[in-house]
Formats: structure tokens, sequence, C-alpha cells
């Protein structure tokens, strides 16, 4: 391979390097920078950026470290208290972040700036169970040894907006301007308008080794799909999570801003990830999904696969849908999900099936654009694995809309209702264990507790006189 495409997974990802070529870009005065960072448990990326030459010299052999507090915080940056893994009564002490020097690249919209993903460790050199990325390679380990390469997608939308972030702050996030006045869903002529952002985007993230199928208007006003060309599950994830945030410093850097909330006004459509996902075999050569002998022409290590995704869909969905905000997304008629069911190509389902051959798959619409990769994709894989293990078989394929469906199980309808199921879930815990559970379990609570102690906009517009 040339110098800036490296083996991964099975293939090449063109954009990352190897730390030879990192050695002689810092040489050569090329890079001064590498971002070294590793994700919290909302998926953004912690971290500290390091010279070129100590990261060289002490860092990609012996990694760094970090407050622990980082896995055990709020979305604000505020310690948590009642967390096990770390607190004030603990001394909120170090984590230990080894570099995965198979995730280093180069960040085209960032001056002379390399960029690692690390892996954690906690006292003893042992891997950080309540990590993001720890809990998807326990995930993986498991498929693994089952003989299984597990491969996927995530489609990430986000709204577009003419305000900067320090604009929409000033505005308290109230009359911003989208960049778009009117439904863009595949409109080519308001696209054309948003092209200087979204081209750059398209062109960054490839350079940067995230390589991008296409871009598209959305069903909102100033929204956007930029799909990923589908990878490994690991590899995938530390693509969404560096799209992602890539995408905001990009906007940032362009003196405009975007959102992935999954639901940022009441009158949109919501911000999903929808996750596509197939089984291959360990080399990653033959899909195993297809058997055309098989039902619905499909192998029933697949149907098994999808069976166990829908029996769990409803205990995981906390990883799926993390924040109160979240669930504003599940409306009917949205192209948001509302219920449990499967079906060939139809959108209204939670979970549908597309492709054929080798490209047969199967989508979860339930994930929103604000839950961590790396905990959705180990999620998908924890059902679809249970269903394998129990070979659970599926139902026939819904047909019609099952916004209006009677008798099809429900999404949880709000934060409240997905921690008690994800508390009840058998599954959840015996395939993550207690402690990860429960870490998570936590910071969905002290979500939910922040929500109802603040009084909102819509309780004083509505009560304020008239009550």
């Amino acid at each position: 391979m040339g110098p800036f495409g490296r083996a991964h997974g099975g293939g090449v990802v063109m954009g990352t390097i190897e730390l030879l070529d990192l050695k002689r870009l810092v040489e050569q005065k090329e890079v001064d920078t590498v971002v070294t960072v590793f994700p919290d448990h909302f998926g953004r990326f912690m971290g500290k950026r390091i010279t070129g030459h100590y990261f060289l010299d002490e860092v990609a052999r012996s990694g760094m470290h970090a407050c622990n507090y980082l896995l055990a915080c709020d979305v604000e940056m505020d310690p948590t208290p009642g967390y096990n893994y770390a607190s004030w009564e603990k001394g909120y002490g170090d984590v230990h972040a080894v570099p995965d020097l198979a995730t280093l690249r180069l960040l085209p919209w960032a001056e002379k700036t390399a960029f690692v993903i690390c892996d954690l460790f906690d006292a003893g050199d042992q891997p950080t169970r309540i990590a993001p990325r720890q809990i998807l390679k326990t995930q993986l380990e498991r498929a693994k040894a089952m003989g299984l390469w597990p491969m996927g997608a995530s489609e990430l939308e986000f709204y577009t907006f003419r305000d900067t972030y320090e604009q929409a702050r000033e505005k308290r996030f109230h009359g911003l301007e989208p960049y778009s006045w009117y439904i863009e869903d595949y409109h080519i002529l308001q696209g054309a308008k948003e092209e200087w952002l979204i081209r750059k985007i398209r062109n960054d993230m490839d350079e940067a080794g995230v390589p991008v199928e296409f871009s598209k208007g959305e069903w909102g006003p100033g929204q956007h799909e930029i799909n990923l060309r589908y990878a490994d599950f690991l590899e995938m994830a530390d693509r969404h999570s560096l799209y992602k945030h890539g995408v905001k410093e990009i906007a940032a850097q362009s003196d405009v801003s975007v959102t992935f909330m999954a639901k940022w006004h009441e009158k949109y459509a919501g911000s999903s990830c929808h996750v596509h996902a197939s089984l291959w075999d360990a080399e990653g050569g033959k899909s195993l999904c297809v058997d055309d002998a098989g039902r619905f022409g499909m192998s029933d290590l697949f149907r098994h696969w999808l069976a166990g995704q829908l029996k769990y869909a409803s205990d995981l969905t906390l990883f799926f849908a993390p924040f109160v905000n979240s669930y504003k997304r599940y409306q009917s008629g949205s192209f948001a999900p509302t219920r449990i069911a499967w079906a060939v190509d139809n959108r209204t389902v939670g979970f549908r099936v597309l492709g054929k051959g080798s490209s047969l798959r199967a989508e979860s619409r339930i994930p929103g654009a604000d839950a961590n990769p790396y905990l959705v994709f180990a999620a998908v894989l924890a059902a679809g694995l249970a269903g394998i293990e129990e070979k659970l078989e599926l139902d026939e394929p819904f047909a019609g809309d099952a916004y209006a469906a009677k008798g099809l199980h429900t999404i949880p309808t709000s934060l409240p209702e997905a921690i008690v199921a994800m508390e009840r879930s058998s599954i959840a815990r015996r395939a993550f264990g207690d402690d990860v559970i429960e870490h998570y379990l936590h910071a969905a609570r002290t979500e939910q507790q922040k929500f109802e102690s603040v009084v909102t906009c819509w309780e004083r517009q509505r009560h304020f006189e008239r009550t």
C-alpha cells in the first residue's frame, strides 16, 4: 500500500497513516500536533493536543493519562455523584489512554494536525470495562468466537444553521435560522445553496479516512444526510465519531452551526442514526446473510440475528436513545419508527430489510443522531448474537403502515420507560455485565433528574398568565 493507506479490519482504510509517516511529517514540519482522544460515555471525543515530537517520543509508545471523571460526568462536564467507577470519594484518579495506531490519520480541516483514538486502561493495565470502545470490542470478541465478522454503516442526519454557535447561544437557541426555509429532501436546487459546506465535509472526510458515498437533503429545512462507506463495526464506530466531531469543527470554522439533536424543533423531522448491519465470515470475504432456498431468501443465521434485534429492541433502547430529547423523535408519520416490527423496504417499521446478494442487510431505524455509536453498534451486536444463540425465528414481515397498526410492540416512549426496560433486562446484564449496565443507567437517571428540575420555556408560555 502507499504511505497513506493502511490495512485495518481485513480491508484498507485510505487516509490513515503509519507511525513512520507521522515521524517523517513531523521532521519536515508538516505536522506539529497530534489530537489524541478517546470517546466518553456520550460518544464525544475527550483528550489532549500533543506536540508531534512528544507524541513520537513518548505517547505513541507509553500512552497518556487523563482524569477518570470524564467517564463519570454529564454533558456539561459536571462531575456526577453516584457512579461506582469514579467519584469524589475515590479521588477521581487517572485512566491510561493507549493509542490505537490503526486509527492514526491526518485531519484536513485542522492545520498541520494528526489524530488518533485511544483505548482506556485502569490500574493494573486492565481494560476499562465501562469505556464505550471497550464495550464494543467485548461484543466483537463474542462475535469472533462464533466465527462472525459484523459489518455495517450508520446514516447520520443533522441540521445546518446560518447562525454561529456563539450567536445561537446569545439567542438562547430560539429563533435560529435554518439554512433552508423549506423541506429539502432529495432537493438538488436547495442543496446547491449549501453545497459550499457539504462539499467541504464530504471531501475532508474522504481525505481523513472516513470514506463518503454521497450526500442529500433530508426531510427538514436545512437538514442533511451524508452516507459513509460501510466497514467492520469498530472501524465504523470510529469513523462515525470522527465524522460527527469533524462536521462540528468544519461548521464552526465556516461561521455556521449544525446540530445532531434527535429533535431540535417540534415542527420538524428528527435526526436519525439508521444502522445497516450484516454478518460475514471470519475473513470478511463472504456474506452469511443469504440463502436463496431459505425462508424470505435469508440464511437461518441472518433470520436469528434479525429476530434477536426485534426481541431485545426495547431492552436496549437506552443505548439508542440516551437523552430526554431523544424520545421526542419517535412520532407517527415522521419517518422515525414507533413500532417494533420488520418489513422488506418499508420505512414505517423499526427494522427494514433491504439489498440482495452480498448487500442483503438489516437496517435498524431506532437510533437517533444523538446516540453514542460505540454503544449503538454494541447493542445491535448483543441483541443479534442473542438471537443466534437462542435460534429465534422471525414472524411474517409486516405490510402496510406500522404507525396505524394495532397489536405491535412499541418502542419505549420516554427515557424513564427505557430505563425501566434496561433495569429489568436479563439480556442486557448478561451481555454487558452489571457494572456496565448500572453505569449507563446512572447516567440516564441523572439526565432525567436534571431535566425534571428545570422549568422550561413551554411551561412559562403555557402557565405564566393562564393558570
